[in-house]
């Protein structure tokens, strides 16, 4: 529903009072409309509970990753169209087009269009544009025609996406933009969900919502226009995001990204824990079938308070994004430190599956097996060891722990629930957001449990060799590379969220086998299991330490 044609005759001027009759804020003289949306927004906010806010993905972006974010958009031969598909109290809106003024005289058309679907945050999002409206004219001279909607964006536009295996269609309702800019919300969505349904050609599994916002939003912009989105990092690889990017990358050229120091960096005031990035790039459809060497800028900041001294630095496409291959993994280095890892590691000649090893997800499922797991049993005589995350340390697994958790599972009736009591590297499948590390790994020895079959919990990963068994240097030397800060940082490149897949560990490079039995050997002989590990790996592998880690003794 089209809520507002606004009237760029129409003034609004600040007045004595701070705020109207329904308590919101009123324009201060000679403020920024970013700055009065972002009041506004906070005001919103601080009226609204806790389950509504996650309901609506409500957190509203702050105006210095918005201001950074509008440095990123241009208009077209004197005009701006201009959509946010998910416009909140409009500081992005708001943002982009004080930056166009500022920088292009030129302009003479200036639109904007901006969904949301709260209807209570329809009124405060009028009395923004509104104000901004009056703000251009009265700064530039300019009018700025602006439509707000109240509708729901993905249903209202998915028609320009094909159906199921097809690219981009050539008939979207409104397919003329110059720019979209937005933060999203993002949630995860069931497949069964209108908005998934609607969005099928970029579904795979249980999807979040800000991907279909992104594959949406592209087929608006018309050929080179300026796709800007602050995002959760989590679209960049996994086989849950696959199909978007198969989709996402043969229509828009990634042309700069920008990558956050901290989780709650750019969202802390509203205390969000989520590596989040900002993503821009162009509509160009078909660009990586052009025989055009293109680049990408990429740039780093602690936080807000040093985005305007962000790091920046320029490499080739092809060094983050292999266009040719079916997952299209987007690899985020901050810097040349990481970019020296990735080649590296990109470097060595093996994967598990040269070795002749495999990884796979633990099978027993807690709830499935209820009747089979235990608190205490009897070992080896009716029950084997069950483990689970908490067994798994950095070079350690640890069994029983007499915790909360069953440890015991019963043999009888497990079947293939149970594996053969050989050696096995473990891998914790999860890692907490606020967790320095997202990869844990320990060997797991036959030699250490006098039992004949294990369990492995769902939330483990483990390494092994399909009819046989790792040696113990194997294991360990494994172990070691996938504990090491090496690996680590490689994997995070990568990975942008907290899931370790097998899929992602099966697709890493490993070194010889003669290298990773060298390294088991040695770190055997460690005193403490990961002190000095880090600087043995460097000396096999010609890995660069952190200083932090040879003052620390990488404990």
């Amino acid at each position: 529903m089209t809520v507002q044609q606004q009237d760029s005759r129409k003034r609004i001027e600040p007045c004595g009072r701070e705020s109207d009759d329904m308590g919101m804020p009123l324009p201060k003289e000679g403020e920024r409309p970013a700055a009065y949306a972002d009041r506004v927004g906070e005001w919103y906010v601080s009226r609204k509970s806790a389950r509504h806010r996650k309901d609506y993905g409500l957190y509203l972006t702050p105006v210095p990753v918005a201001d950074f974010m509008a440095g990123k958009i241009a208009s077209r031969a004197g005009r701006a169209r201009v959509l946010d598909p998910a416009a909140g109290a409009g500081v992005l809106c708001c943002s982009a087009i004080e930056s166009l003024v500022s920088r292009d005289p030129r302009l003479e058309h200036i639109e904007v269009v901006a969904f949301e679907i709260d209807k209570d945050l329809i009124a405060p999002l009028q009395a923004v544009l509104t104000y901004l409206v009056d703000w251009v004219r009265r700064s530039c001279d300019l009018k700025v025609a602006v439509r707000v909607e109240m509708a729901d964006f993905i249903l209202a536009n998915a028609d320009g996406l094909g159906a199921d295996n097809d690219l981009f269609t050539t008939g979207p309702r409104d397919p003329d933009f110059d720019v979209v800019i937005s933060n999203p919300p993002y949630f995860k969505i069931s497949k069964a969900d209108p908005r998934a349904a609607a969005a099928s050609s970029v579904v795979h599994g249980q999807p979040n919502i800000y991907a279909l916002f992104m594959a949406v939003s592209a087929t608006l912009l018309r050929d080179g226009g300026s796709f800007v989105f602050v995002v959760p990092r989590s679209f960049a690889s996994g086989p849950y995001f696959r199909r978007f990017r198969s989709v996402f990358f043969d229509q828009v050229r990634p042309a700069e990204i920008h990558l956050f120091g901290s989780r709650r960096a750019a969202f802390r005031r509203d205390d969000v824990l989520q590596e989040s990035v900002i993503f821009t790039g162009l509509r160009e459809s078909g660009w990586h079938r052009r025989d055009v060497v293109s680049s990408i800028a990429i740039s780093a900041s602690a936080g807000l308070d040093d985005l305007s001294r962000a790091d920046r630095r320029t490499v080739p496409i092809a060094k983050i994004l292999d266009i040719t291959s079916r997952d299209r993994i987007l690899r985020l280095s901050p810097d040349k430190k990481v970019d020296e890892i990735i080649t590296l590691v990109d470097s060595w000649p093996n994967t598990l599956q040269s070795l002749g090893l495999n990884i796979s997800t633990g099978r027993v499922v807690p709830f499935r097996a209820r009747s089979l797991i235990r608190k205490n049993g009897t070992v080896p005589a009716t029950h084997v060891p069950l483990l689970w995350m908490n067994h798994v340390r950095a070079m350690r697994t640890t069994w029983p722990l007499n915790r909360h958790k069953p440890e015991y599972i019963a043999q009888s009736g497990a079947g293939s629930l149970l594996l053969p009591n050989r050696n096995y590297v473990l891998l914790r499948r999860f890692s907490a957001k606020e967790e320095p590390r997202r990869l844990t790994a320990a060997p797991y020895l036959a030699d250490d449990l006098a039992v004949p079959a294990v369990g492995f919990e769902n939330h483990l990963n483990y390494i092994h060799r399909p009819g046989g068994a790792l040696s113990t240097d194997e294991a360990w030397g494994l172990a070691a590379l996938f504990n090491s800060r090496l690996l680590d940082t490689y994997f995070r490149a990568m990975n942008g969220n907290t899931q370790v897949s097998a899929t992602e560990i099966r697709a890493m490079p490993l070194p010889s086998r003669e290298t990773i039995r060298a390294l088991g050997k040695r770190a055997r002989r460690l005193p403490n299991r990961t002190s000095g590990l880090e600087e043995l790996i460097a000396t096999l592998l010609q890995a660069p330490v952190d200083e932090g880690d040879r003052a620390r003794g990488n404990g």
